[in-house]
């Protein structure tokens, strides 16, 4: 239990270190943000496909139908959630009615952040199976890929909220919530091992379709308007190969 509870914090905690490195970085230009976001969107890319969706469909538990409606769903549901956002602005404690030509760029910024908080329980719940099947050292490569994974995620959504009008204070704990979630998922997988591994397929699709929509939607269209398309696409093709290169390592 010790290793479970030190292998969440480490997984969760992953998020926050990535947060602090994203605070080091003071006022950067558009070209390091964009770089910084492909290559973000490229580790998701891989994540969403070789981390999530491909292990629904190749546990004993998935189908293709599972993973198919679990990937739509998941669009489905952070497409519901964009529409929602500007009713969220209130938890980064920006006034929109004072600054009205913040609103789309916040906007863009919390629907980003809301896919990863949404895609770390799964990520978590995958961790703590991982856990409780007995397996412990495959259940560490698992949490390894995940932390590793999580580092730049933590960093990248720092920039664009203090740029939004986000206090350094409520980013911090904005960044900190995200890693928490997937904290709460990993001890749920360990403690519900029977439940989880019956729904887990569909979760790992549905994050993995949340991953998917928020990279296609918001991550490649923002990095590709400010004329550094090719390094966006390199950058993005870099974060993917790394990502890809460390799931075949520590797989």
């Amino acid at each position: 239990m010790d290793v479970v509870l030190l292998t969440a914090l480490g997984v969760g905690g992953a998020t926050v270190f990535g947060a602090l490195i994203g605070f080091l970085i003071r006022k950067p230009s558009h070209r390091f943000n964009d770089i910084v976001l492909s290559f973000a969107a490229g580790v998701m890319l891989c994540a969403a496909v070789i981390g999530l969706i491909v292990p629904s469909l190749t546990d004993k538990n998935g189908s293709l139908i599972v993973t198919i409606i679990g990937v739509l769903a998941g669009a489905v549901c952070l497409n519901l959630i964009d529409k929602l956002v500007p009713h969220l602005h209130k938890i980064t404690g920006v006034d929109i009615e004072k600054h009205p030509h913040k609103n789309a760029n916040l906007s863009k910024v919390l629907l980003f952040v809301i896919a990863i908080a949404i895609h770390n329980l799964p990520e978590g719940i995958a961790a703590g199976v991982s856990f409780g099947s007995e397996n412990t050292a495959h259940a560490l490569t698992i949490a390894g890929g995940i932390a590793l994974q999580n580092i730049p995620e933590g960093m990248i959504i720092i920039a664009p909220m203090l740029s939004a009008g986000v206090t350094k204070r409520r980013t911090f704990l904005i960044a900190l919530s995200t890693g928490i979630i997937e904290v709460i998922g990993t001890l749920i997988g360990y403690f519900a091992v029977s439940i989880s591994q019956a729904i887990l397929p569909f979760a790992l699709a549905f994050a993995g379709g949340t991953m998917l929509y928020v990279i296609s939607d918001e991550m490649i269209p923002e990095t590709h308007s400010h004329g550094n398309e090719r390094y966006a696409t390199y950058s993005l093709l870099v974060g993917f190969i790394l990502m890809m290169a460390f799931d075949f390592l520590l797989g």
